[in-house]
């Protein structure tokens, strides 16, 4: 089953996807602006990662794709906890072009009925550097809230970066889809 939004088509990840994941993590650009490890990735590591987890059932990872540009990324819910019905989501948009045209708004708001709808989930967390504040307004825009500052937790470029953690609750989205209809006529 793929997950449809009205712009994007989130997908299971396939062996063919690890040169275009591989390219995303490899872009310094992109990884300035998460936090985690970086380091050079290789088609062999890739290739391996993506053998060791695919089949994880409490880490997914899905493939953003478009009509018009193809493979454009990647989304993620790790750290599910299905007992407590949460999870961490994540986003990467590996192409500079296709920023800014809505199709991250639309991941998160696919991503979000998915979780809530399907999976029956009642939170997700996240979080982005203090200065994105392209992230912070595009999460904003689909409902989810600023719930405190990890500061100095972000070890990147030599200094210690403040990290903002955020939430949405499954009411936050059924309030918000209520108020701006973003599934109508979809």
């Amino acid at each position: 089953m793929n997950i449809v939004g009205k712009r994007v088509v989130l997908r299971a990840m396939e062996k063919t996807d690890c040169e275009m994941v591989r390219e995303m993590f490899n872009d310094p650009e992109i990884e300035n602006l998460v936090g985690g490890w970086a380091w050079p990735v290789s088609s062999y590591s890739q290739e391996q990662w993506y053998i060791n987890h695919h089949n994880d059932l409490n880490n997914f990872r899905f493939v953003i794709e478009t009509k018009e540009e193809g493979s454009v990324g990647i989304a993620t819910l790790t750290e599910i906890d299905w007992k407590n019905r949460h999870a961490h989501h994540g986003m990467k948009l590996a192409k500079q072009e296709v920023r800014s045209k809505g199709i991250g708004t639309d991941t998160v708001m696919a991503l979000m009925r998915y979780s809530f709808d399907e999976l029956g989930l009642n939170r997700l967390d996240g979080s982005w550097f203090a200065e994105n504040i392209v992230s912070k307004n595009m999460y904003m825009k689909c409902g989810w809230k600023e719930e405190g500052i990890r500061r100095q937790y972000i070890y990147k470029k030599g200094k210690f970066r403040d990290l903002v953690v955020v939430g949405i609750l499954a009411s936050d989205y059924y309030d918000l889809i209520k108020k701006n209809g973003y599934w109508d006529l979809a």
